[in-house]
């Protein structure tokens, strides 16, 4: 691979976790907006809501950070990028499971709505992370 196409690709990856990150951020501000303005009581929402605004922080910050140190790669580069990136879906693909447990702990053994509206944020972020970084790997393991 060109290591232009390949610079390419990365940035198109950070602009799409970017917008991910932009999105989560604007998502759970407005619920807990909806919530405040309506004064509503919802563990479910209020959880939803934190863990999106912090999940949008955390990956902005990331995506900010990896955008500063954007270079042309060469070959060993590429095969790091690829290590780094098969390690992130394998991430990816765990806090999709961890939010399924969390929501289906909290909900059924603990009859707890907060905690299944934090599993529910994690499991979204976690299938939104994995489809990003999917498409990714599709350019760079060719």
């Amino acid at each position: 691979m060109w290591a232009d196409t390949l610079l390419h690709a990365e940035q198109q990856h950070l602009l799409r976790l970017l917008l991910w990150s932009g999105l989560s951020i604007l998502a759970g501000t407005a619920a807990v907006t909806t919530i405040t303005v309506r004064r509503l009581r919802s563990p479910l929402l209020a959880q939803f809501s934190l863990q999106m605004i912090g999940w949008g922080l955390v990956l902005g910050a990331i995506a900010a950070f990896e955008w500063h140190g954007l270079r042309l790669r060469d070959v060993s580069g590429e095969i790091h990028l690829e290590r780094i990136l098969w390690f992130n879906l394998g991430l990816d693909a765990g806090f999709v499971g961890i939010g399924a447990v969390l929501a289906a702990a909290g909900r059924l053994l603990a009859r707890n709505v907060g905690a299944a509206g934090a599993g529910a944020a994690i499991v979204m972020q976690g299938l939104a992370l994995l489809l990003i970084d999917l498409q990714l790997a599709a350019v760079v393991s060719r």
